[in-house]
């Protein structure tokens, strides 16, 4: 739990996470950034580990996941609980899972607006900007 805003985050696999993550990424991706829905889903999500954070009510607010191959994605927060901490809690869940399986860094597509979120978080910035979904995104990693 944290701050004013009472919120929990667990760590999961897709058959736990689907119902409600689909609903945040709907959300923050397809409607809000107008990604569409056929790069939206994929099948990565069957082999990740997804962080799922929940408010109070049970609701999910936020969500994301780690790859086999040391990638997060999908880091998602719902509007109304951005700036509260859910998404550095998303963030340092996976961050932890990475570790502790042994893996040498993590490694994400930033959205460009997003970077200085990840560069508090140790990421630093490797390559060009270039376009995923209609998004400047550039790559960051993190060793761990």
């Amino acid at each position: 739990m944290t701050g004013e805003r009472a919120f929990a985050v667990r760590v999961c696999r897709w058959p736990d996470a689907a119902p409600q993550s689909r609903k945040v990424r709907h959300e923050v991706f397809v409607l809000e950034q107008r990604v569409p829905e056929t790069l939206e889903w994929d099948d990565a999500d069957a082999q990740s580990l997804h962080a799922l954070a929940v408010g109070a009510s049970g609701d999910a607010i936020g969500c994301a996941r780690l790859l086999p191959d040391g990638h997060i994605g999908r880091v998602a927060v719902l509007a109304d609980w951005r700036r509260c901490g859910v998404g550095s809690a998303l963030l340092s869940h996976l961050i932890d899972e990475a570790h502790r399986r042994g893996d040498a860094r993590v490694i994400l597509n930033a959205q460009v607006a997003a970077m200085p979120f990840y560069g508090r978080h140790g990421f630093v910035a490797n390559g060009e900007v270039f376009d995923e979904a209609g998004i400047a995104h550039r790559v960051m990693e993190r060793p761990l």
